[in-house]
């Protein structure tokens, strides 16, 4: 059938290209986070993380780290954008 009867233009495929690109660099990044995380011991460790121990119970939810990283992703999203 080719690709004038898909229904896709090759502007369609290059953005759907584009988005594939930046969904592999994104997963790459955070896959190397992963591996240098005990390396980054701060993260996680941040003023206004809440951690609470108790004798049989620990919860732990990283709410500073979650600010700084949703702000560091909101800065590079929009600098991305701004082009």
């Amino acid at each position: 059938m080719g690709l004038s009867g898909s229904g896709y233009s090759m502007d369609d495929l290059r953005l759907i290209g584009r988005y594939l690109i930046a969904a592999g660099v994104l997963l790459s990044i955070m896959g190397g986070l992963f591996l240098l995380g005990e390396k980054i011991s701060w993260l996680g460790h941040l003023p206004g993380d809440i951690q609470i121990e108790r004798k049989n119970f620990r919860f732990h939810f990283p709410l500073g780290t979650c600010i700084v990283l949703s702000m560091v992703f909101s800065i590079l999203l929009w600098l991305i954008r701004r082009r």
